[in-house]
This record gives structure tokens, C-alpha cells and sequence, in this order.
């Protein structure tokens, strides 16, 4: 089993993206994702989104709020758990990321860029506002299989 977190920076109707074109056998080659990335050892959600935000935009989260929990079924890979946060406030500037492109994207273009299926699910859910949630994606490869929100409310593919 995984942890990681995933965070939407918001600034003037956008979202910071990541476009991820720079790492070697990459899952998310050529996708367009939010920031973050996997837990170290004995970090907290909080620890782990403070430090990959700074290591990959070089900005220091001032206001920030923790939106939902997304579980991954993706076989042969484990199990995930991505704690899914936006935020509003920083310090610092925006440095290059060695992992890839950052852009501001308007909210309303986001699901139009080459994203993961499910992506198009918690964005739906962070537009809308919608209370703390817990999304479980199920996908066989590149494919959407099974999209359960809250435990009962089948909302895909």
C-alpha cells in the first residue's frame, strides 16, 4: 500500500498543472496532474503536501484544505491512497520542476488536457464544492473501470 497527496494550487479561476513530460518510465507520462506525490517515512497528509508542494513549485503553502481521500485499484500495482488537497495562499516564487511543465490552467480547460478518467471525477467534486468525500477509482491499465464515491454512489466511468 501507497500514500500520497495531490494538491491544486487555485489562483484567478486557475489551477497549477503539472505536465509530466520529464521522468523516465513514468505512470503519468504525457498527463497533466495537480501536485504532490508519495509519503516518506513518518510524514503526516500535512508533512507529505508541505514538502512535495516546495519541492516542486518551490512555494510554501500558507493556506491550504484537505478536500477528500481517492483509494487507486490499479492491479499489478498496490494499493494507493492519495489525500487530495487545494490551496490558496503561498510564499516564494515559482521555480522549474524536474518532473516536468508547470502552467496555469483555467479550471474550465483542465478536463480537456490529457488526464487520468478518474481525475475528471474529484475535480468535478472540488468545482462543486462537495463536503469531505472518499473516492474509490478502479482501472484496469489506462481505463476507468469503477468509480465509487462515499462507499455507495456509483458516479462512473
Amino acid at each position: 500500500m501507497r500514500n500520497s497527496t495531490l494538491c491544486y494550487l487555485e489562483r484567478d479561476g486557475q489551477y497549477l498543472m503539472l505536465h509530466r513530460v520529464k521522468k523516465k518510465n513514468d505512470v503519468n507520462q504525457d498527463k497533466w496532474i495537480g501536485i504532490g506525490g508519495k509519503f516518506e517515512d513518518g510524514e503526516s497528509p500535512e508533512d507529505c503536501l508541505l514538502r512535495e508542494v516546495r519541492e516542486e513549485t518551490g512555494l510554501t503553502l500558507i493556506s491550504y484544505r484537505f478536500r477528500g481521500v481517492v483509494t487507486f485499484l490499479c492491479p499489478p500495482w498496490e494499493t494507493e491512497y492519495m489525500f487530495l488537497f487545494t490551496a490558496d495562499d503561498w510564499t516564494g516564487a515559482l521555480t522549474d520542476c524536474d518532473e516536468g511543465d508547470l502552467a496555469w490552467v483555467d479550471k474550465s480547460a483542465v478536463t480537456s488536457l490529457p488526464i487520468w478518467e478518474g481525475d475528471k471525477i474529484f475535480l468535478r467534486l472540488l468545482a462543486e464544492d462537495a463536503p469531505f468525500f472518499s473516492l474509490k477509482l478502479v482501472y484496469e491499465g489506462n481505463e476507468l473501470c469503477s468509480a465509487v464515491l462515499n462507499g455507495t454512489e456509483d458516479v462512473g466511468p
